[in-house]
């Protein structure tokens, strides 16, 4: 901090940098073995995990766990998700938050508070009032069969003819609705097989202690918005409000609340457009140390203009790129190096021939790239052993692929 400006703190854009890593989690220590408890920590920082079909490397809600404890057994976040016992109770539930997401199942009822802006699903809706028939049947078969994914749904309430047993439906119908039904919440993921989705009743995947909780679209915006504070750390109003898609003026209000009553510290960041909102129990470490691989929905780094504020590093997911046309890769994982990001890495598990392959490497302007690429070699070594691979390969494309080769091959 460096004094005041009126009623509004000044921070230099290092101690916000600073700030948002270790609201992020990366001034936790790594553990030897990591715990339900180290998963707890996590959760606490990030509060959700954006689910991606993208399986390329390695799935997108796996892997920010990664990124801050190490390696750690993937059925810890497997059963923390999808089983329930009375010894382990379910921790996270999936929903419409960022994106897709798994959130802590007592964060549930905030995502159908009206907070959120107008989903995706909503455009369905209108299947809900033409196919009234259809909803109840896809009810009911849940109720009966489920958790259960849409294919089988389909299968149980048309049949493998494919004709409809309803006048106005067809397959792609029962899909829709069950997407409706599960971005209003009346449906949800009981589990998953394979990553398929089953889908099954709310009312039996949710305590009930936590699904008769009712918030009002304002007080659950004043919530959502504390949360996407304590993971950000500090945050401008747009970064506040993308966290969780929330609807714009009831962030704005909320954030507004928020300051008044003291939760949020308006701060004046160098080079920053706007005001930017510090956490009031945020912490500005005096050093980030460590490394890691950041997956591209990682929430570090999800919102593209924030990571070149806080970063200066520029960030596209090139997926749907046409290959010819890519700078860095199809899945370009970005490399944290003692709080700065200093390169990236196009990654690819190739399972069957049990290595991790690094199909471009390229590192930033002005860092030590001798080290950069001793640290990543040491980093990519330790995820190919945690994915179960065998060795890492490293593809001759990019600026640093040579020195990373090298430092790859040294095994230091």
């Amino acid at each position: 901090m460096r004094g005041n400006i009126g009623h509004v703190q000044r921070m230099s854009a290092d101690v916000a940098r600073r700030i948002a890593l270790a609201a992020q989690g990366f001034t936790d220590p790594r553990p030897s073995t990591a715990t339900r408890r180290h998963l707890q920590r996590v959760l606490s920082r990030v509060q959700l995990l954006q689910i991606d079909s993208v399986n390329v490397a390695v799935r997108a809600h796996y892997m920010p766990l990664f990124s801050r404890l190490g390696a750690y057994e993937p059925t810890l976040l497997d059963e923390a998700a999808w089983t329930h016992s009375s010894r382990k109770p379910r921790m996270l539930v999936e929903t419409w938050a960022h994106e897709a997401s798994l959130v802590p199942v007592l964060d549930w009822p905030l995502f159908h508070s009206g907070a959120k802006k107008r989903g995706w699903w909503q455009n369905y809706r209108t299947i809900l009032e033409r196919s009234p028939q259809l909803v109840d049947e896809v009810l009911a078969a849940v109720k009966e069969l489920g958790p259960i994914g849409a294919g089988a749904l389909e299968k149980a309430l048309i049949g493998d003819s494919g004709r409809s047993k309803g006048p106005w439906w067809d397959w792609s119908e029962v899909k829709r609705v069950c997407e409706v039904l599960f971005g209003v919440g009346v449906l949800t993921t009981g589990t998953r097989r394979s990553f398929e989705r089953l889908y099954d009743l709310t009312e039996r995947v949710i305590p009930p202690d936590v699904l008769a909780q009712r918030w009002t679209p304002e007080e659950g915006a004043r919530e959502l918005v504390k949360r996407s504070a304590v993971a950000l750390g500090v945050a401008t109003e747009p970064d506040l409000r993308d966290y969780y898609r929330l609807d714009p003026r009831r962030c704005q209000a909320a954030v507004a609340s928020l300051v008044e009553d003291g939760v949020l510290e308006p701060v004046s960041v160098d080079g920053w457009r706007g005001t930017g909102y510090r956490h009031v129990e945020a912490k500005a470490p005096r050093r980030v140390e460590g490394r890691a691989l950041l997956c591209p929905f990682d929430p570090l780094i999800w919102e593209r203009a924030r990571t070149e504020r806080i970063f200066g590093f520029r960030y596209r997911i090139e997926i749907y790129v046409p290959e010819p046309r890519r700078v860095h890769g199809y899945y370009v994982f970005p490399f944290l190096l003692d709080g700065q990001l200093v390169g990236r890495v196009d990654l690819k598990a190739d399972r069957a021939a049990g290595v991790l392959r690094v199909q471009s490497a390229f590192a930033e302007e002005g860092v030590e790239r001798g080290r950069v690429a001793a640290e990543l070699a040491a980093e990519l070594r330790h995820m190919a052993e945690w994915l179960g691979l065998e060795d890492v390969l490293v593809v001759q494309k990019g600026d640093l692929a040579a020195e990373l080769a090298v430092a790859v091959a040294q095994r230091v």
